[in-house]
């Protein structure tokens, strides 16, 4: 017993440190993008690309790649698509960024859903071998990863204001701060050449990316166990065509499930309060205000604070229940979103520019542990389609938020956001008044008549002793 807990708790932070070094990477170049590559707004329709292929990718790529490889081995080949992008970035031009952008975006999808698909049956199988709900155990296993996972804002971040942070001839013309804030409109702000560090720093910050991802890949490789070996091999085995289709169409037939259509407001509210912080106000209220090289120090805030909020709130969910974590990230939101909208950034308000990205920090936190964990709940029978489908809707609301980015000025973005945050809570609300009449039932491995739950059988129902032997190898 001893020995299957400390190898669980050991992939979970496996897991959980890789994404960490790969979004040390991912992370810091994403939030530089609409500041870095702004001429013509490439560095903004480079991130709507990515969260475009993202979506076709949701559309058949997870379940194929997870019953095929596994779980293990999808992530590994998911995380060689991300640091395509970092190379893609050392001569950003039209061709480069955009290849390796849809690159990273057929990436996307699998990585994640592999990644939620690995916590959720891990947390399952480990509730029923110390016979505690699996639910419990999902929420902390999603809490520890985003604690660790989101702490990669602090790091990748930290690179780029360091190494930035190098060259003392960053300027902000005092002329862009009539333009900062609520105020910027597209025609009226760009970024200037004299607030972008020099050439050979960005490539020394780039190589320093490239590093990190590469050592992320051999990382999982080395270290993850492949506890849905069995289970990929013996579908690569005996499943024929009509599987193949199955597999195909189970991300579209889950949304015959009206609580997963519901949910999409939900799901796409976090593409568009994470866009709004990456893509908008570190442009429109950082760089435009304090310069680029401030850009890191403040998502380093960010950061941290939805690192130490994730593994919080995954504890706290056992006692508070979701609602009450979801209505005060909504609360939260609105509170900075109407903030926003007024406050007229300046560099003598140093300190409110981090009190922001801190406050959102503690948002996000709650999106995206509860988020993950309430699908993993709510369709643990069906988890790889629920997870693609889940990165499918949060990458729309992505692809929509760039994509409007370069066309209509921010006050109006506030306003999309708050509207779509209030639909969100409307429908979110709802689902949990139906699972409170119809609760789901509890996981139960034992039932074979649900094909995903037979899947897990297929490993689960081994004896024990083999499977022990098996995670050694």
């Amino acid at each position: 017993m001893k020995k299957i807990m400390s190898r669980t708790s050991k992939n979970v932070l496996v897991v959980s440190f890789g994404f960490l070094l790969l979004f040390t990477a991912y992370g810091g170049l994403q939030s530089l993008q609409s500041s870095l590559n702004a001429e013509n707004g490439m560095g903004v329709i480079s991130l709507s690309v990515i969260y475009g292929a993202i979506i076709l990718s949701s559309m058949f790529l997870p379940p194929i790649m997870i019953k095929n490889l596994g779980c293990k081995w999808t992530i590994v080949l998911s995380m060689g698509c991300y640091v395509a992008y970092s190379f893609g970035n050392l001569a950003p031009g039209w061709p480069s960024l955009m290849t390796t952008s849809a690159i990273l975006g057929m990436g996307g999808s699998p990585l994640w859903s592999a990644k939620c698909t690995y916590l959720t049956i891990s947390g399952n199988r480990r509730g029923q071998k110390i016979n505690k709900k699996g639910q419990d155990l999902i929420n902390q296993y999603f809490g520890i990863f985003f604690f660790i996972f989101q702490s990669s804002a602090v790091w990748g971040n930290l690179m780029s204001s360091l190494i930035f942070g190098q060259d003392t001839s960053i300027e902000v013309p005092e002329e862009n701060l009539q333009y900062c804030g609520a105020t910027s409109c597209v025609e009226n702000f760009t970024v200037a050449n004299s607030t972008l560090p020099a050439r050979y720093l960005v490539n020394t910050l780039l190589g320093c990316y490239i590093g990190v991802g590469v050592l992320a890949i051999i990382f999982v490789a080395v270290f993850l166990d492949n506890i849905d070996r069995d289970l990929a091999r013996e579908f690569r085995k005996n499943k024929g065509n009509k599987s193949f289709c199955s597999t195909f169409l189970a991300t579209f037939k889950l949304l015959r499930d009206p609580r997963l259509l519901l949910l999409i407001p939900l799901t796409m509210y976090s593409g568009f309060e994470q866009s709004f912080l990456s893509g908008e106000f570190t442009k429109n209220y950082v760089t435009c205000a304090i310069g680029i090289h401030y850009v890191g120090f403040v998502m380093i805030c960010f950061g941290a604070s939805n690192s130490l909020c994730s593994f919080a709130f995954g504890r706290l969910a056992q006692y508070t229940g979701r609602i009450a974590l979801f209505c005060l990230a909504a609360v939260t939101n609105l509170g900075c979103f109407l903030g926003l909208l007024f406050w007229e950034p300046h560099p003598d308000q140093l300190g409110v520019f981090f009190v922001f990205p801190a406050l959102w920090g503690m948002a996000d936190a709650v999106w995206q542990t509860q988020t993950n964990a309430l699908y993993g709940i709510l369709f643990a029978e069906h988890k790889e389609a629920a997870f693609a489908n889940y990165r499918m809707w949060e990458s729309l609301g992505f692809v929509i938020a760039f994509a409007y980015s370069t066309f209509i000025c921010l006050s109006t973005k506030i306003y999309v956001a708050l509207a779509v945050l209030a639909l969100t809570m409307v429908t979110y609300l709802y689902v949990e008044y139906n699972e409170y009449k119809h609760p789901t039932p509890q996981v139960n491995p034992e039932d074979f008549h649900k094909p995903e739950m037979a899947d897990i059988k297929e490993i689960n129902g081994k004896d024990e002793k083999d499977i022990i032997a098996q995670t050694q190898l």
